[in-house]
C-alpha cells in the first residue's frame, strides 16, 4: 500500500512545514512557485450584463476556470513549491449578510448595503478599550447574530442568554 501523504499542506503555529526556516536556511538551487489573482467570483457574469455594481450572483464560470487552474498548476513538473493567490476572490457574495474579520485589534465595524462588516477584537494585545475575548455568532434560518464576549464572561457564565436562547430554537 502506498504511503499516506497529506496533500493538502497546512500552516500551523506560524509556520508552513512546506517552508520552515531550518529547511530553507541553505540556498538548495531553483524552484519556482505560483501567483495567481483575481478568481473574482460573480464578475464574469456583472460585466457581461454591463452591471458590476451589482448583479455577479452567479459563479459557475470562475469556479470552473478555478478549478482547471488548480489541475493545471498540479500537473506542472517539477511541482512548484507553493501557490499563493492574490487580488480579489469574490465580486459579488450572494446570500452573504455579514462579513467578519479581524487584525484591527479593537472592535468595529459597519452596514454598506445591507451587508454587515464586523471587526471582533483580539485574544492577544489590545489596541483599544475592549477587553481580551473573542465573538460568538448565531446563524439561524433568519438572521445572523453576534456580540463579542470578554475571556472572563465566557470562562463564568458562557454566552449571553438571548444568544443561548436562539441557539435551542
Amino acid at each position: 500500500m502506498a504511503e499516506s501523504v497529506d496533500i493538502f499542506l497546512r500552516a500551523k503555529h506560524r509556520t508552513f512545514n512546506g517552508l520552515t526556516e531550518d529547511a530553507e536556511r541553505e540556498w538548495t538551487g531553483p524552484f519556482c512557485f505560483i501567483q495567481a489573482a483575481d478568481p473574482q467570483l460573480g464578475l464574469m457574469k456583472a460585466w457581461r450584463d454591463g452591471d458590476c455594481d451589482g448583479g455577479g450572483d452567479e459563479w459557475a464560470e470562475e469556479v470552473e476556470l478555478t478549478k482547471q487552474a488548480v489541475e493545471a498548476v498540479n500537473q506542472l513538473r517539477p511541482r512548484p513549491r507553493f501557490m499563493v493567490l492574490c487580488g480579489d476572490l469574490v465580486h459579488a457574495m450572494p446570500g452573504v449578510k455579514a462579513v467578519f474579520s479581524g487584525h484591527y485589534h479593537r472592535n468595529a465595524g459597519g452596514c454598506h448595503d445591507g451587508l454587515d462588516m464586523v471587526v471582533s477584537s483580539a485574544i492577544g494585545c489590545q489596541l483599544g478599550g475592549d477587553t481580551h475575548g473573542v465573538r460568538v455568532v448565531v446563524v439561524t434560518a433568519d438572521s445572523i447574530v453576534h456580540r463579542y464576549h470578554s475571556l472572563e464572561q465566557l470562562r463564568a457564565g458562557g454566552v449571553d442568554q438571548d444568544l443561548r436562547k436562539l441557539l435551542q430554537a
